[in-house]
């Protein structure tokens, strides 16, 4: 259902059972997947692919150009999963030629009012971003993270996966798959033990997490304290995705504890 205020451009590519509130504007290279839901007042435009069953509330504007000086009219998009909610007044951006000219959300997402995301920036499955959180050009936020209220995420900033940030920090050095980080700057405070316990990871597995946290934020050099690790900690396949996303982008800072010695 389509409601007649609405403006649909005739080369939009909308599935048959997708509902479409008041006033809402829709560009002719949308395309947007099955059963999903547009309450009213939304703006849709440049190359947007949107899936299945996304519910996206009043004041959102997905796929005006990016926000980067640099960007000079390229051709650029974004791609949607499934079943994401989108509330009110988030605003994505496209990509530029800088970063891939994509910008990708998955699946199964809750952005909350006045979320930004910046061009080039990858959201992965199970996300929370909660109000007004900032995600600056080039982010990357893993699977099941949750970054809290009114954070600001320096450009090229990683999140892990299952990380959380407590709200109001700016993050301007990456966290860790499972770590908990906050503070103005964001200082590493532990592991995110509630957001593990969710998962279901067993007890065994999270004190081989800790036991491995303790070991390499014993001192500044974690990255030499990684390649001392023994084997029976290396092997873990849960301490293994934080060494693997240590070692992905070695030019990137690491969020420490703040009492590091």
């Amino acid at each position: 259902m389509i409601h007649h205020t609405s403006i649909i451009d005739s080369n939009a590519k909308i599935s048959n059972d997708v509902e479409i509130g008041p006033y809402c504007v829709i560009g002719p290279s949308v395309e947007i997947g099955s059963n999903t839901k547009l309450h009213s007042h939304i703006s849709i435009k440049g190359n947007t692919k949107i899936g299945k069953n996304n519910e996206i509330f009043p004041f959102v504007s997905i796929g005006t150009p990016p926000q980067d000086l640099k960007y000079k009219g390229e051709k650029n998009s974004i791609i949607i999963g499934d079943n994401n909610k989108f509330r009110e007044y988030v605003n994505i951006n496209p990509g530029t030629s800088q970063g891939g000219t994509i910008t990708k959300i998955g699946n199964n997402n809750l952005l909350m009012v006045y979320c930004h995301v910046a061009h080039d920036c990858y959201l992965g499955d199970n996300i929370v971003l909660a109000n007004n959180v900032q995600v600056g050009g080039h982010v990357t936020v893993e699977n099941n993270a949750i970054v809290g209220g009114s954070c600001a995420i320096h450009q090229f900033s990683r999140i892990g996966k299952l990380a959380m940030v407590g709200g109001m920090t700016g993050v301007l050095s990456d966290v860790i798959p499972f770590g908990l980080s906050l503070g103005n700057r964001n200082n590493l405070v532990g592991l995110n033990l509630i957001g593990l316990r969710r998962a279901k990871i067993s007890n065994d597995n999270i004190k081989i997490l800790q036991k491995f946290y303790d070991e390499i934020f014993s001192n500044h050099n974690f990255r030499s304290n990684i390649d001392n690790l023994n084997t029976d900690l290396k092997d873990n396949k849960y301490v293994k995705i934080i060494i693997d996303f240590i070692n992905s982008d070695k030019k990137r800072p690491i969020s420490l504890p703040q009492n590091i010695k």
